[in-house]
C-alpha cells in the first residue's frame, strides 16, 4: 500500500503482525532498531494490537527492509511469530499460538513447583537439596536465563530478564535456595497473569472496533453471490439481510428497515431507512431486507477509513508515553548501579556488616526496579481512551490529540453544519423591481445550479423544476461573495452583501434571521431571498458544557452575514462572533486567538466544510463533523465526530481527562509502590517475596486499572 507524503515523496507502508508480543519494553527495543534501518522513514510498534508498521522511503528496497526487520525481531525476541498483515490476519492462529504457549508454561511451573516443594519439605543434605532446587529453578526459569544470556551477548543488558537472572542467581550464591526458586516461580506466575490482563484489555479495546464486515451478498442478474467486501465495485447491487453488517457505503434502492448505527456513532436508538436513504458501512441491519446500490469501494468506505484511523492512532504517541519510554531507558541502569553500590559500599564502611546481607538487599532492590508496570499500562490506557471515544462516535487520530484535549481553553466553531443543522429552506422572497417572486426564484435557481453548497441546494429545492443549463453562460463563482453568470443573455449577480458592494449596486439590508441572497440583473437590484438554517438541538448545551469544563472562550467564525451570525451566537451563548469571513480570514482569526493564549493552552477548531480545511490544519486540535462533513475536512482534522453533534466535543474532553487521570494514577501508584519497597529493601525489611509483588503485582493492578478507561456508559 502506498501513501503520498508532501508533493514529491512517496512512502510504501508494510505491516507485520507479531504473535506473542507480551513485553512492552521489548516492543520499544524492536521499534528503535527497525527505525534505525537504512531506508526506513518511520517505524512504530503498536503494543496493543501487536503490529509493527514500517514506512519505507521511495527508492528503497521494501522487501529487503522487511527481511531486516524480521531478523531484528528474531534476534531480540525469538519466541515471537511474524506474519505480514493481510485482510484476514490476526485471527485463530493468534489464539492457538497463545494457548499452546500458556499450556507449556503451566506444565513447566507445575513440575518445577512440585520439585521445589519436595526439596523444601524433606530434610536432605546440602548437595541433594541444592541439586533439587537447581533442577526446579532451571525448569521454572530456564527461558528467563536463556533470554538474559542472549541479550547480554547482544549488548542488551538492562531488561527484566537480566534483573531476574542476577537476583535469583545471587540468591543461590548466598544459599537462599527456596527464595531463588520461589521468586522465579512467582515472577513467571505474575508474567502469566500480566499477559492475561493485557490480552483481555486488548480484546476489550478490539471489540469496540469490531465493525469490519466479513462478506457481501452481491446481486448478479437474478442470482446472489457471497464475496469479500473488497471484491465489490461502485454501482454494484448488494443485498443485506436482517442481522447482517452493511459491508459498504451505499444508497437504499429497495426495502425498508431499522439500522443500528451505534458502532460508528455511539447512538443507541436505531435509525429508520427506506429507498433513497444513504447508509454507511459498519451499520447493522435490524429487521428488513435491504437492496443497496454501492457508492464507494471498500478501500474508500467509511468502515475502512475508521479502522485505518483507529488502528494507526498509536503511531502518534502522547507526550506522557514518550516521556515514560525515555524514563525507563535511564531508570533501569540507574537502579542497577544503585544496587551494586548498595551491595558493596555499606559493608566496607560500616563495621561488623556482612557482605551476604547487603548482597541480598541489593538483589531485592534489583527485582523491585523493573519498570514494566509503567511501560505496559500507559499505552494500554491511552489506546483504551481512543477506543472509549470511538464507542461514543468520536474518532481520534492519535493519543497525542487525546492528551492535548486536556489543555484546551479556546474552542472555535464554524457555524453552518457545525452549530447549525446545515439544512436550509427558503423562508421569504422579497421583490424590489419588475420581477415576480417566482421569476426572482428562477433566476436564483439558475445562478446556483452548478453549486453543491447547502444554500444553493435549498434554492433549487424551492424552485422544484429542472434547470435548463443551455441558457447559462459565463458561470463564475466568486469565493466568499456569490455567483456572477449570464442567463437568457442577461448579466445576473446572486450573492451576499459583499458582492453587491463589490459591484457597486444599491441594495436593501433586511433585518432577518437567515442567510440572504441578493439578486441583481443587468446592474439593477431586483430583490432578495431569505434562507433560514436552525441551530442543532444540542448546540446550546454543547457551549454550556464546554464552559463547565473550564473553557475560557468560545468563538464562532462564519462567512454568513453579521446580523445572522450575531443572532445565532446570542441564541447559543457563544462568547465572540466574527462574520462575513473568507476562508483565509478564518485562519487569520485563529492565529490572532493563538497569539493571545499561553504556550501550554490549546485551541480547538470545529468545522465541516471544504473551506474549513486550512483552519482545521492550523488549530492545535482540529475537529471535523464526520457524518455530513466533507472528505477534505475529515482528512485534515485530528478528531472526527461521526454523529455531527457539537455536544460530543465536551464528551471527548471528558474522556480525555478521565484517560489522563487513570494514566497518572498508574504512574503515581507504580512509582510510589516501587519507591516504598526500594526503601524497605535497602534497609533490609523487604524480602524477595515483597519485591516480586512490587514488580509483577503492580503491573497486573495497573493494567486492570487501565481497563477502566473503557467504561464510558455513564459519560453523556
Amino acid at each position: 500500500m502506498k501513501e503520498r507524503r508532501g508533493e514529491n515523496t512517496v512512502t510504501i507502508r508494510k505491516e507485520l503482525l507479531l504473535e506473542g508480543l507480551d513485553c512492552a519494553n521489548c516492543a520499544n527495543k524492536i521499534q528503535g532498531k527497525v527505525q534505525a534501518l537504512a531506508g526506513v522513514e518511520m517505524a512504530n510498534v503498536d503494543f496493543v494490537s501487536s503490529r509493527l508498521t514500517i514506512q519505507v522511503k521511495e527508492g528503497s528496497n521494501s522487501r529487503k527492509v522487511v527481511e531486516q526487520a524480521k531478523a531484528i525481531i528474531n534476534e531480540l525476541e525469538p519466541d515471537i511469530e511474524i506474519t505480514e498483515k493481510t485482510k484476514d490476519s490476526h485471527t485463530e492462529h493468534s489464539r492457538h499460538h497463545d494457548t499452546s504457549r500458556t499450556k507449556r508454561l503451566l506444565i513447566r511451573l507445575a513440575i518445577g513447583g512440585a520439585i521445589a516443594l519436595i526439596a523444601g519439605l524433606t530434610k536432605l543434605s546440602l548437595p541433594f537439596e541444592l541439586t533439587l532446587f537447581l533442577l526446579s529453578y532451571v525448569i521454572v526459569g530456564g527461558d528467563v536465563l536463556l533470554r538474559a544470556v542472549k541479550n547480554i551477548a547482544k549488548g542488551q543488558v538492562f531488561d527484566e530478564n537480566f534483573l531476574m537472572a542476577i537476583a535469583t542467581i545471587g540468591a543461590f550464591v548466598i544459599k537462599q535456595f527456596p527464595e531463588a526458586v520461589g521468586v522465579m516461580f512467582f515472577y513467571q506466575i505474575g508474567e502469566f497473569l500480566q499477559g492475561i490482563a493485557v490480552n483481555r484489555s486488548r480484546t476489550s479495546i478490539s471489540s469496540l472496533m469490531d465493525i469490519r464486515p466479513d462478506y457481501a451478498h452481491i446481486k448478479v442478474g437474478s442470482e446472489m453471490k457471497t464475496v469479500s467486501p473488497e471484491e465489490v465495485r461502485t454501482d454494484d447491487i448488494i443485498v443485506v439481510k436482517p442481522g447482517e453488517k452493511i459491508p459498504l457505503d451505499g444508497e437504499v434502492i429497495e426495502g425498508s428497515s431499522m439500522v443500528d448505527t451505534s458502532a460508528l456513532t455511539g447512538e443507541s436508538v436505531p435509525r429508520e431507512v427506506e429507498a433513497g436513504s444513504e447508509l454507511l458501512s459498519g451499520f447493522i441491519n435490524k429487521n428488513g431486507v435491504l437492496t443497496i446500490k454501492v457508492t464507494k469501494e471498500y478501500g474508500e468506505s467509511t468502515v475502512a477509513k475508521i479502522l485505518d484511523l483507529v488502528q494507526n492512532a498509536s503511531s502518534r504517541k502522547a507526550p506522557t508515553e514518550n516521556f515514560i519510554t525515555k524514563f525507563a531507558r535511564y531508570y533501569t541502569p540507574v537502579v542497577v548501579l544503585g544496587a551494586l553500590l548498595l551491595a558493596v559500599i555499606p559493608p566496607l564502611l560500616i563495621p561488623n556488616e556482612l557482605f551476604s546481607d547487603w548482597v541480598y538487599r541489593a538483589l531485592v532492590f534489583l527485582v523491585i526496579s523493573c519498570p514494566c508496570a509503567l511501560i505496559v499500562s500507559i499505552p494500554l490506557g491511552f489506546f483504551g481512551g481512543i477506543g472509549a471515544a470511538s464507542k461514543k462516535g468520536i474518532l481520534t487520530k492519535g493519543s497525542n490529540y487525546l492528551e492535548a484535549l486536556n489543555d484546551v481553553k479556546y474552542v472555535v466553531f464554524d457555524k453552518t453544519g457545525t452549530l447549525t443543522k446545515g439544512v436550509f429552506n427558503v423562508t421569504h422572497i422579497q421583490t424590489e423591481g419588475k420581477l415576480t417572486a417566482n421569476e426572482l426564484l428562477e433566476y436564483a435557481a439558475f445562478a446556483e445550479s452548478y453549486s453543491n453548497h447547502p444554500i444553493a441546494q435549498s434554492v433549487l429545492q424551492a424552485y422544484g423544476k429542472d434547470v435548463n443549463k443551455g441558457v447559462i453562460e459565463g458561470y463564475e463563482e466568486i469565493s466568499g461573495h456569490g455567483i456572477k453568470v449570464k442567463i437568457y443573455g442577461k448579466n445576473v449577480l446572486a450573492g451576499n452583501a459583499k458582492l453587491m458592494r463589490k459591484e457597486q449596486i444599491d441594495f436593501i439590508h433586511p433585518e432577518t434571521l437567515g442567510t440572504v441572497i441578493h439578486i441583481a440583473i443587468d446592474g439593477a437590484y431586483e430583490g432578495y431571498i431569505v434562507i433560514s438554517d436552525e441551530p442543532k438541538e444540542d448546540a446550546r448545551r454543547a457551549v454550556q458544557q464546554l464552559k463547565q469544563l473550564g473553557i475560557k472562550k468560545t468563538v464562532m467564525l462564519t462567512g454568513d452575514a453579521q446580523n445572522v451570525a450575531e443572532k445565532v451566537g446570542q441564541q447559543l451563548g457563544v462568547d465572540e462572533v466574527y462574520a462575513e469571513l473568507l476562508p483565509q480570514d478564518k485562519v487569520e482569526w485563529i492565529e490572532r486567538l493563538d497569539a493571545h493564549k499561553s504556550q501550554k493552552e490549546k485551541l480547538i477548531f470545529v468545522g465541516d466544510g471544504i473551506n474549513d480545511t486550512p483552519v482545521l490544519a492550523r488549530a492545535d486540535v482540529g475537529i471535523a463533523m464526520g457524518g455530513l462533513g466533507s472528505d477534505a475536512a475529515i482528512e485534515a482534522a485530528d478528531i472526527v465526530i461521526m454523529t455531527d453533534e457539537p455536544s460530543k466535543i465536551a464528551t471527548a474532553i471528558t474522556i480525555a481527562k478521565r484517560t489522563r487521570k487513570i494514566v497518572w494514577q498508574n504512574i503515581i501508584f507504580a512509582l510510589a509502590v516501587k519507591g516504598f519497597f526500594l526503601l524497605l529493601g535497602a534497609f533490609g525489611i523487604a524480602t524477595m517475596w515483597e519485591a516480586v509483588f512490587s514488580d509483577v503485582g503492580v503491573t497486573v493492578l495497573a493494567v486492570l486499572n487501565s481497563m477502566r478507561v473503557l467504561r464510558v456508559s455513564h459519560i453523556q
